[in-house]
């Protein structure tokens, strides 16, 4: 290609990109967020046809953005491949052609993709299937009880910590004409469907039907993955360079952009993994597949699709003893070699790719990625047989974010009692008051002044944004959840949005408070943030009656609690490095909204707290304290809220942004002493 034709196309490519933004459609798919928010009005003016109505046109709208999402970016990366090309031209020439692939291809389907930008709090919403619980009640009304135990049912699914609906469910089951079949999950995914039926046979010894239900898992999976790639090809966050000093140039952006998208591709294999509701992916999900099925062929006497599928586990735990012995076995009775399976080789390939480029990239997003085996269960594996063995178990999938070859072997002693530091603190209750170990009950931490201004401020910044990383809270559909962190703040204070005095007093009050727990606990080592949150929590007008769930349910910081096992597993997803943790109150004119300390069991409280301006509770982050706040029933509880960590490796990023961005603004001598001046203006 030379050089004249480059320059043209890339001007072509411009042009087109201009011709579908002028470009109208006739598309008439309403938007989604829009059909959601007049079911909820529908709802609250008891209008339950309408309830249905739109609610069940927003489930459609959201599905048919999704599909219309992954049908054009799949059709447009075919139709505009990436090859190998000598200049920079030729590639900002395949990159505009497939912009303007995807805009004319979505608009046609959905109309002006303007229509459909929806907020975090309304996608929160549609991934926790809210819908669904408002679509239970309106069927009920309508004594439609079959839609109901179905929407009941899928919203359950999501949400099996919802204490009242799976009540709902179980007098849904004595009801007359309710049959075991209208419970069904409206939103199971196809290749977790297949998978465990095909589990059910396997157990049962039916292995013909077990081997044709793992096949079209495999199938399933598969085409997930491809669709889960796909969406991740969206608008990204930069999350960890969200902040005032960031500029990146061309290909430093193209970078950061690419390595989140990466990102977001290599998380497909946990999101596959994860049934609704929740936290922990299953262990070993796709190589388990492989497993069933060379067991499930040998069974059957096919002992050439058993190697194939032998052979393709291996992949993915390579050298693992049992399976290993099993390709023996295989191949002696066969007496000859086979291929591996294409699909498997097909993905550990661009799997092994990817790990290699996010190592290459991770620099740009602070992000680090060691080596290992992504497959292998915590445990490992007892059972090895020359002849092959089921298995069964939950997948423990994560990119490694540990650095190699560092560690922090700091032994705390625990002790309480220290210097409370500042005179005004008072000690209220310690750990033998509070029926545990390392909890303490602080009381006059800050001023009655204090607190009204960091009340102001976050009502100020929140409206904005809730300053969790983009999610609504996953706790409870009866209250709004809003909150901030200290970077976002300092941005709003340098903008001249909020009073930068109050963002600094947040600052300042985050540090005083970290300082107490660090000084009262006797820690031997530095206690660095991992996370900070100002949040608010707002009961909602007309959803309170009869509520029997908790606004954050029984949990521990550092670990999954399992109560019925009576334990708590520090492992990931839980934030496994942080130590001790922190909540300093705002207010305490509210309603319910108690923290309460209980046993393992989640059951037995020990120690119940009301909050109030200038009361803190501090503890240790462990299963020694899970915890957990009772429903705000009305009003609004306003708190901050504090985690930290002894490993420095694992300091909060976003706080380390906002040291600099403190430095840079106690450099300038810019603060405001009472004026609210915004810093630009005096330049």
């Amino acid at each position: 290609m030379d050089v004249n034709f480059s320059i043209n196309s890339y001007f072509a490519g411009i042009l087109l990109i201009f011709q579908a933004v002028l470009h109208s459609t006739s598309a008439s798919l309403e938007p989604y967020d829009l059909l959601y928010n007049n079911g909820v009005e529908a709802f609250y003016s008891s209008d339950y046809k309408n309830v249905v109505n739109y609610m069940e046109k927003a489930l459609s709208s959201y599905s048919e953005i999704r599909q219309t999402k992954i049908r054009c970016r799949l059709k447009c990366k075919d139709q505009h491949p990436f090859e190998s090309f000598p200049s920079d031209l030729q590639f900002f020439d395949i990159v505009l052609r497939r912009a303007s692939c995807l805009n004319d291809c979505i608009e046609a389907k959905v109309g002006s993709q303007s229509m459909h930008k929806v907020s975090e709090d309304v996608i929160q919403d549609f991934h926790r299937r809210i819908p669904y619980n408002f679509l239970q009640r309106a069927y009920y009304k309508l004594k439609q009880l079959d839609k109901a135990a179905a929407a009941a049912h899928t919203y359950f699914q999501a949400n099996p910590e919802h204490v009242e609906m799976g009540q709902n469910l179980e007098q849904y089951k004595a009801m007359e004409g309710v049959q075991e079949e209208h419970f069904i999950d409206r939103e199971a995914r196809p290749h977790q469907k297949a998978f465990m039926a095909g589990v059910k046979f396997y157990d049962r010894g039916d292995y013909g039907k077990a081997i044709k239900l793992f096949e079209e898992a495999l199938v399933e999976y598969y085409k997930a993955d491809v669709e889960c790639r796909a969406l991740c090809e969206g608008p990204q966050r930069f999350d960890e360079h969200d902040h005032l000093q960031y500029r990146p140039s061309l290909y430093e952006l193209i970078s950061d952009h690419f390595t989140q998208v990466l990102h977001c591709e290599h998380e497909c294999v946990r999101d596959l993994a994860t049934r609704p509701g929740r936290l922990s992916p299953m262990e070993n999900y796709l190589p388990l597949h492989y497993d069933y099925l060379q067991f499930a062929y040998f069974k059957v006497n096919k002992i050439h699709e058993a190697l194939e599928c032998a052979q393709s586990y291996l992949l993915f735990h390579k050298g693992e003893e049992f399976m290993t012995e099993n390709v023996d076995y295989y191949r002696e009775v066969l007496g000859y070699e086979v291929e591996l399976r294409q699909d498997a080789d097909r993905y550990m390939k661009r799997h092994r790719q990817e790990l290699d480029l996010l190592v290459l990239g991770s620099e740009n997003l602070g992000v680090e990625y060691a080596e290992g085996n992504y497959w292998n269960s915590p445990g490992g594996r007892e059972d090895v047989n020359r002849i092959p063995s089921g298995t069964d178990g939950w997948m423990e999938y994560v990119p490694i974010s540990e650095k190699k070859n560092v560690s922090v072997d700091v032994v705390q002693e625990l002790r309480e009692g220290g210097p409370l530091l500042y005179d005004s603190v008072r000690l209220v209750q310690n750990s033998e008051a509070l029926n545990g170990s390392q909890r303490v009950l602080l009381d006059d931490v800050i001023s009655e002044d204090e607190c009204s201004e960091l009340k102001n401020l976050a009502h100020a910044v929140t409206m904005a944004g809730d300053g969790y990383r983009g999610k609504m809270s996953p706790h409870t559909p009866n209250e709004k959840f809003e909150g901030a962190t200290v970077l976002k703040t300092l941005q709003y204070g340098y903008e001249g949005r909020i009073p930068l005095r109050s963002a600094r007093m947040f600052y300042d009050v985050s540090e005083k408070a970290r300082r107490i727990v660090e000084s009262y606990f006797m820690l031997n080592s530095t206690l660095h943030f991992s996370y900070t949150h100002l949040v608010c929590r707002t009961a909602i007008s007309g959803q309170q009656d009869h509520r029997n769930d908790l606004s954050h349910p029984i949990h521990a910081d550092n670990c999954l609690l399992d109560p019925e096992a009576n334990e708590c597993w520090k492992e990931p997803p839980a934030y496994t490095y942080r130590d001790y943790s922190a909540l300093l109150y705002l207010n305490g004119d509210f309603e319910g909204g108690e923290f309460i300390f209980t046993e393992m069991d989640a059951k037995t409280v020990t120690a119940s707290i009301k909050p109030k301006c200038g009361r803190m509770v501090g503890f240790s982050s462990g299963g020694e304290n899970p915890h957990g706040v009772r429903a705000v029933t009305s009003g609004q509880r306003c708190a901050v809220a504090l985690w930290f960590t002894l490993d420095p490796l694992f300091r909060e990023l976003e706080r380390l942004q906002a040291d600099e961005v403190m430095e840079s603004l106690n450099n300038q001598q810019q603060w405001d002493h009472g004026l609210n001046i915004n810093p630009k203006d005096e330049l």
